[in-house]
């Protein structure tokens, strides 16, 4: 739902036909945040160097609420980059089904399971990869099985 490394953030459940962005936190983590929060953080970030500076040493200086995605909720990934393209034979916009490929405490757990069976970590997105909430639905629908990911993540 959350990586365990931002459970420290100000967070809040994703809503149906939110459109959404990777932010990488001052922690190091990758994260969703609203594209809303996420643009008007952008055009608010300071512009001196002493600016910056003191920003960064402060823990408000982020977009903030990270965005919780429930498992098995529907997402549209847009503009894939290249890599990822080629890596798991994704086109440029792919619909993806929300999924946590681990259980382990302080791991990272989130992940895509695209509709190809490709299984894609959010840790492996770069930061303003822009995603849209299709549909939320509840852990019961959550889509393929726990065991099932895992071995593929070991393949």
């Amino acid at each position: 739902m959350c990586d365990y490394s931002l459970m420290m953030i100000p967070n809040r459940l994703a809503i149906e036909g939110e459109e959404l962005v990777a932010h990488r936190f001052q922690s190091g983590s990758l994260g969703l945040v609203s594209c809303f929060d996420y643009d008007r953080w952008l055009n608010q970030r300071p512009k001196s160097i002493w600016q910056r500076f003191k920003a960064w040493c402060s823990a408000d200086n982020e977009p903030t609420p990270v965005v919780c995605i429930p498992p098995g909720a529907r997402l549209r990934v847009d503009r894939l980059p290249e890599i990822l393209k080629e890596q798991f034979q994704l086109g440029s916009f792919e619909d993806a089904t929300f999924t946590e490929i681990s259980a382990d405490a302080n791991g990272y757990r989130d992940a895509f399971c695209f509709d190809n069976g490709a299984i894609v970590s959010l840790v492996l997105f770069a930061e303003g990869q822009r995603l849209r909430v299709l549909q939320l639905s509840s852990s019961e629908d959550a889509g393929p099985d726990l065991d099932r990911l895992q071995a593929a993540s070991t393949a």
